[in-house]
């Protein structure tokens, strides 16, 4: 067991071990990418090949072989509203071993400070707007991916029980709808703005006269570029200490027919733009209150329209290695 630990929010030590779980994916990546920008020197990843975290014994020798100082919990499995509706039981089920497995062997270890991942769609699906963190555990989940969300509400519940009965000062953030280089672009498995990019993207290419997208257009999303977010949890492990999850966005939302007009201006789409008013819409409006991450000193800075932009150029560059 480990014992409690004196800890002050401050500067992390560059050159101690850092664990980032799932560090090939959209917001570990960037993370990655963030943490050696900032000058630390032991960073560690492993793909899901070189060590699965749902493997529990394999978990806790790699904790105690590399003893890091410093873990991101941003490995699990995602997808969107159809992967998750279609496959509820192994949304629940990997989730919630990789959470245990990864906080348990950290916990062993006594690691001094741990960042655990989760998502807005923890909160119930009627949740007031803007949501607030107390909305926790208000009202129903969103049916469509309660699976994976009552998966990162165990998480959340682990970490402050872990605050509670070990006294190791880990904290939780909750991302609003996140984009960026690295997104899953593949037409199963994407969110609404990298399958937007890519029917988008494909219409321009071939000259397809006219796009019809899900809905009415009128639904209110939030998004946050995944570099800002890894900026916010560096930002979080050196000045936030609390048992309760931090909402991580910009603030601001937009239509999704507004999301889609940045979309087609961005990849050079002329043709017309139609929707499918038979299709669902989804939940109205999902908004965080970013409050408290304001009050913690951090605020977003990249734009929706600059970050759609290098989103697109990216993924431009690298469609012969895209996840599919």
């Amino acid at each position: 067991m480990s014992e409690p630990i004196s800890f002050t929010p401050g500067n992390l030590d560059r050159d101690s071990t850092f664990y980032v779980a799932g560090h090939r994916g959209l917001v570990g990546s960037a993370i990655w990418r963030k943490l050696e920008t900032e000058g630390f020197t032991q960073l560690v990843g492993r793909s899901s090949a070189e060590l699965d975290l749902k493997d529990r014994d394999a978990v806790f020798e790699f904790f105690a072989r590399n003893e890091p100082r410093y873990v991101v919990l941003a490995a699990a499995k995602v997808g969107g509203i159809l992967a998750n509706n279609t496959h509820p039981v192994d949304f629940l089920s990997d989730n919630l071993r990789i959470q245990v497995n990864v906080l348990d062997a950290a916990r062993e270890q006594g690691v001094e400070r741990l960042l655990f991942l989760g998502s807005s769609c923890i909160y119930p699906k009627f949740a007031e707007q803007p949501i607030r963190e107390n909305s926790l555990l208000t009202g129903h989940l969103e049916p469509t991916n309660d699976a994976y969300a009552i998966a990162k509400i165990a998480g959340i519940m682990q970490v402050q029980a872990v605050r509670r009965q070990y006294g190791l000062p880990w904290i939780s953030a909750m991302p609003t709808n996140l984009y960026g280089p690295g997104d899953n672009f593949s037409p199963e498995g994407s969110h609404v703005l990298p399958a937007l990019i890519r029917r988008y993207d494909e219409a321009a290419r071939s000259s397809t006269p006219v796009v019809t997208n899900w809905g009415t257009g009128s639904p209110r999303r939030e998004f946050l570029h995944v570099d800002d977010m890894a900026a916010a949890c560096l930002h979080l492990l050196e000045n936030y200490d609390d048992p309760e999850q931090v909402n991580v966005g910009t603030g601001t939302d937009v239509t999704i027919k507004e999301l889609a007009d940045i979309v087609a201006k961005s990849v050079g789409f002329s043709g017309a733009i139609e929707w499918d008013t038979s299709k669902p819409d989804g939940t109205p409006r999902k908004l965080l209150d970013v409050s408290k991450l304001s009050n913690a000193g951090w605020s977003a800075s990249i734009g929706l329209e600059e970050g759609i932009k290098a989103t697109v150029d990216w993924y431009r560059s690298n469609l012969a290695a895209i996840r599919n």
